[in-house]
């Protein structure tokens, strides 16, 4: 037997569960909070993978449902089991969100700085880390972040919004004006 055929129940069962979570989100609004939560818990219980997708899906349906702290620990639990580039880049928003909601600021700002790039999330960790700034109230470096996050899209006078943003929280020597 080739390696081929031993991988491919693995595939197919992964592919089967991914498709059915994919279904479960498509209809999460039309749900309600605990219906919603149990059937992704059924789904993640059902999981083939040893890896942390299924915590991870299940941190995002009770953060979605508004379960912040059980949310958290299912985040935990995916960040220790592992996770592939795309959902460790979702995980980093999602989980600093839940820890700005839960009144974790530092942790949330943590999580938040060290988000790793992705095309799957695009600024959303410069945004989420902006309003964890701010509500940790540091107003002019949540500004600052925010304003970072978006220069880059503009077509001109990056070099001078730059500038303008890193004013906003850098220290000026009153003695060298």
């Amino acid at each position: 037997m080739g390696r081929r055929e031993i991988l491919d129940p693995m595939t197919d069962a992964l592919e089967r569960w991914e498709s059915a979570v994919a279904d479960l989100w498509v209809r999460a609004d039309a749900l309600g909070r605990e219906e919603g939560v149990d059937a992704m818990r059924a789904l993640a219980d059902a999981c083939p993978a040893a890896d942390g997708r299924a915590a991870f899906e299940l941190a995002g349906m009770y953060d979605s449902m508004g379960f912040e702290a059980e949310a958290g620990s299912a985040y935990e639990r995916a960040l220790e089991r592992g996770l592939d580039e795309a959902r460790h880049a979702q995980l980093a928003v999602q989980y600093g969100s839940t820890l700005r909601n839960l009144g974790r600021l530092d942790e949330a700002i943590a999580v938040l700085e060290a988000a790793p790039l992705h095309a799957s999330t695009g600024t959303a960790p410069r945004i989420v880390l902006a309003l964890a700034l701010h509500s940790a109230g540091r107003p002019d470096a949540a500004l600052r972040v925010a304003l970072e996050a978006q220069i880059d899209a503009l077509p001109q006078y990056r070099r001078s919004m730059r500038a303008y943003a890193a004013a906003l929280t850098e220290r000026v020597d009153p003695a060298s004006r």
